[in-house]
């Protein structure tokens, strides 16, 4: 071998000897066989020289780069096997150390009040509908007995977005014609339409994306007592027997005649307080007997049937269940807040 290539290979063996971690043996691959390394630019320069020097220390060449890459490879091997070592001795597992427990998960107090919504309505004979949270303005404003700058549309300020004629729906009462138009005048018309709704409120029994049930029953022969007499049993499954419910003349649009419908405040149980603004109340719900202009637009004869709507705001009745004061606590995600309701057997959540 060349006398150049031989102290090369002396030097190379005994760097990689006295390399000590595995950043200087990267160092010495680059220093010898990198794209500037001396090997790399010695095999580079055979082109200068005559063929047969060019082909006796290409040969050489080629077998140092050989040995030097063998050498670096069982080099690195061997520090990665010592580093294992020492890090398995270092992290043995102590049996004695106490386990720790998997937090368990839990349906947001929401969830769990919507089912139970459910549950009572779907063992009344009711099904579910739903629809798009996207609304167009006829669905959630004319359909409903809403034109164009009705007064009415006062009441409920709106998250319009970037295409005409589209809405955040305000309510879940779109769903009311939908459900129509799906049915095509067949009777009768039992449903209930859970979902979210937005509008630009922020209280402490208000927020801007809140959640509701509407509900819609159509038949021959419906009357006010029909829609008292599911309302009452409604918060009967729900609160309980004991719980006071009252009903009061109220005004929407799309019903008449209008009622809202209270039940006692869970803060206060009655006494008055700053959720229930000192009466002792809290409204859940808006309902009364749909209009006959609703019924007209969602292809149905007000003179042969009738029927009752509602909205039930289920934030509300979460609060009144889980005896929260403030309705924004439900919305901030604080965990030590909302697993304390794992445990809670008041009612029977689903």
């Amino acid at each position: 071998m060349d006398k150049q290539f031989e102290e090369w290979h002396t030097e190379i063996m005994q760097q990689i000897h006295a390399a000590q971690t595995l950043s200087e043996l990267q160092s010495l691959r680059s220093h010898w066989l990198g794209r500037r390394g001396i090997i790399t630019l010695a095999m580079k320069g055979l082109s200068s020289l005559s063929i047969e020097e060019r082909r006796s220390q290409g040969q050489q060449l080629n077998a140092l780069r050989e040995t030097v890459l063998d050498l670096l490879t069982s080099r690195q091997q061997e520090m990665e096997m010592a580093e294992e070592t020492t890090q398995l001795q270092r992290e043995q597992f102590d049996m004695t150390l106490p386990g720790s427990w998997p937090q368990t998960g839990l349906l947001h107090p929401i969830t769990r009040t919507r089912r139970f919504i459910e549950d009572v309505f779907l063992r009344m004979g009711f099904s579910l509908e739903y629809g798009p949270e996207i609304e167009h303005e006829w669905y959630n404003f004319e359909a409903l007995n809403m034109p164009a700058n009705h007064p009415a549309r006062d009441m409920q300020d709106s998250f319009f977005i970037n295409v005409p004629g589209m809405v955040l729906r305000t309510h879940t009462s779109p769903v009311q014609i939908r459900a129509m138009k799906k049915y095509q005048g067949r009777l009768p018309v039992r449903i209930i339409a859970p979902g979210r709704a937005f509008r630009r409120d922020d209280d402490a029994t208000h927020v801007p994306m809140f959640f509701q049930v509407e509900g819609l029953v159509i038949d021959h022969g419906i009357t006010l007592a029909d829609l008292k007499g599911t309302l009452t049993t409604m918060a009967q499954e729900l609160l309980g027997t004991d719980i006071r419910t009252r009903f009061r003349p109220s005004y929407f649009p799309f019903t008449e005649p209008s009622v809202e419908m209270d039940v006692t405040c869970a803060s206060c149980g009655g006494t008055g307080c700053r959720v229930c603004k000192g009466t002792g109340w809290v409204e859940i719900l808006g309902s009364g007997m749909v209009h006959p202009v609703v019924l007209t637009n969602g292809g149905y004869d007000p003179s042969q049937v009738s029927g009752f709507a509602f909205g039930l705001g289920i934030e509300r009745l979460a609060m009144r269940i889980f005896g929260i004061d403030d309705l924004r606590l439900l919305y901030q995600n604080d965990m030590q807040f909302l697993s304390q309701f794992q445990s809670y057997i008041g009612r029977p959540i689903l």
